[in-house]
């Protein structure tokens, strides 16, 4: 064999084991190194799934480690800072405990601490037909509408009192069923404000309330004037109110006026009784004896007779 062949298939051998080793050394110190994790803190998460009214236990949280750097703002580092805080959205299991996720200590519980300042919790008695079979459940917005008789009025009216109103609560849950399922219960709670509180409880005394499910994501108020009897029937409410006023019957829609009662009669007074006649008087003085004598002033001539 040449040897110049093979001097350069041995120079060729060595260049490539250079370059080889070169590249390998380039690859590597421009890989990843591993992090090194040596500045920890300590963070408090849940141990469980914690629900909206709950209050914090110690048995309800745990503390692990995080690097510095991945610390949540607004997470807390000791466990008693959580403690004894009633929870106002839900916390599910290994989650941070945030500072907006409960509310200040001393404030309450169940409803009380998630009510915002100056909003009302009203609850309405319902049943099947008023809950909507059920699925009015925390979270959810409803529209409320009434159903009674205006005063001086003969017909019922509908209208639509409030709209987008919040669910609180349904009964006494403030959770949806995880499983979906209808949750039947004999009062809602609904979150208002003072005088939409003062509506919902004179419409709860004045009529029948009934409640209305909406989208979540609608957020439009509409405009409605309201529905009578008459509006709903139409002619055939037009045509019975006539056909009772042929029958002389009390019309519902068009309430009869009561007749006035009658003015008593004037009684004339009875006629002053004539004047007595005038009579003469005579004193007859007879010694010490005075005697007065009743003269008629009418003449009478020589017979008796009175002229």
């Amino acid at each position: 064999m040449d040897r110049r062949f093979l001097m350069v298939l041995g120079v060729s051998l060595v260049f490539a084991l250079v370059v080889t080793s070169i590249f390998y050394q380039m690859t590597t110190s421009a890989g990843p190194k591993k992090a090194e994790v040596t500045d920890l803190s300590d963070m408090v998460v849940a141990a469980r799934p914690l629900p909206v009214g709950m209050t914090v236990k110690a048995d309800d949280v745990k503390v692990v480690k995080v690097a510095k750097n991945a610390f949540p703002k607004g997470a807390y580092s000791k466990p008693e800072d959580v403690l004894d805080r009633p929870v106002v959205s839900n916390i599910l299991h290994d989650e941070p405990i945030l500072e907006g996720r409960l509310a200040q200590r001393g404030s309450g519980f169940g409803l009380s601490p998630i009510i915002p300042v100056g909003m009302r919790a009203v609850t309405l008695r319902v049943n099947d037909v008023v809950g909507v079979a059920g699925f009015v459940v925390p979270g959810m917005r409803v529209d409320v509408l009434i159903t009674g008789q205006p005063p001086g009025s003969a017909a019922r009216v509908t209208r639509t009192v409030l709209q987008n109103i919040l669910v609180l609560s349904a009964g006494a849950t403030m959770q949806t069923d995880p499983s979906g399922k209808p949750v039947n219960a004999p009062n809602v709670t609904l979150l208002v404000t003072p005088p939409q509180a003062e509506m919902l409880t004179l419409a709860g005394n004045e009529g029948r309330i009934q409640l209305v499910l909406r989208n979540a994501g609608d957020q439009g108020v509409e405009s409605t004037a309201g529905l009578t009897t008459t509006s709903l029937y139409g002619a055939h409410a037009r045509a019975g109110a006539e056909q009772r006023s042929s029958l002389g019957e009390f019309d519902t829609e068009q309430p009869r006026p009561r007749p006035r009662p009658a003015a008593p009669p004037v009684i004339a007074p009875p006629p002053l009784p004539p004047p007595a006649p005038a009579v003469d008087q005579i004193v007859v003085i007879r010694g010490t004896e005075r005697k007065v004598e009743t003269v008629s002033s009418k003449k009478t001539d020589d017979f008796g007779r009175i002229q």
